[in-house]
């Protein structure tokens, strides 16, 4: 298969008996990815090695899990066997971002350095607690840094040279 794969979810069990699957969302773009007629790869996830382009019929949020339905799978024996697998998207799926939006990959690694010329550390993970997402800057020495993702904060982002430009506001660092 050409181009570069991205994890949008996990199927973690069946749903009833008509071909349904629970997913948990590993994506920003939950609508878009599990709507109706997306383009999906299951990946095996031990090794990878086996792949399978599915198409959604149907989806809803249950829960904090989708229940989503795939063209062609009409019952649980035939949806059964992949439980556990990867959803993934394709690059050609993916739709470009506006202006001041990333995807996840983009933003883990980053170096992040202060207005000030600071080095603080590394995106390490992003958390999505409420109104704003958080990243997660893994410090050298020290507690990591939670970086609200809001424009006082968050001043310019490279993803080309892989770095964050940051204002700290006071209380943000202990």
């Amino acid at each position: 298969m050409s181009g570069k794969l991205y994890n949008v979810g996990k199927v973690v069990n069946t749903h009833g008996i008509r071909g349904e699957v629970k997913v948990v969302s590993q994506t920003d773009f939950p609508e878009e990815r599990f709507g109706k007629g997306s383009r999906l790869v299951l990946t095996e996830p031990q090794n990878g090695d086996a792949e399978l382009r599915v198409q959604v019929e149907s989806a809803r949020l249950h829960k904090n899990v989708y229940i989503v339905k795939f063209k062609g799978y009409d019952n649980i024996n035939e949806i059964l066997p992949y439980k556990g697998w990867l959803l993934k998207v394709s690059d050609e799926e993916r739709k470009p971002l506006d202006e001041g939006e990333y995807y996840y990959e983009q933003i883990i690694g980053c170096r992040v350095v202060t207005d000030e010329g600071e080095e603080l550390g590394t995106i390490g993970e992003i958390l999505a607690p409420g109104a704003n997402h958080v990243w997660v800057v893994e410090r050298p020495k020290g507690k990591p840094v939670l970086l609200p993702v809001i424009d006082d904060v968050i001043l310019d982002v490279d993803v080309e040279a892989k770095q964050v430009r940051v204002h700290i506001m006071e209380g943000l660092i202990d």
